[in-house]
């Protein structure tokens, strides 16, 4: 087994623990799930690139996108 093969772990951790974050009525532990939630992005990314999972790349820009988009909507309000 490669190393980059275990990196699906860390990766869906930081997933999980940026979505309870997220979820948060505070604005800092929100913050630092839009951060942990990039990267997570960057961690599933690269195993993916690593597995040759073509959609889950694209998804996971996606979703970094998504996130973007969200902090700037949320920052006009």
């Amino acid at each position: 087994m490669d190393v980059l093969d275990l990196l699906q772990w860390p990766a869906m951790v930081l997933s999980i623990v940026a979505s309870w974050l997220v979820a948060s009525n505070a604005k800092r532990r929100r913050g630092w799930g839009f951060w942990i939630f990039i990267a997570s992005n960057v961690a599933w990314v690269v195993w993916g690139l690593h597995t040759g999972a073509t959609a889950l790349v694209v998804l996971q820009f996606c979703l970094a996108a998504m996130n973007i988009r969200g902090v700037f909507k949320a920052e006009k309000t």
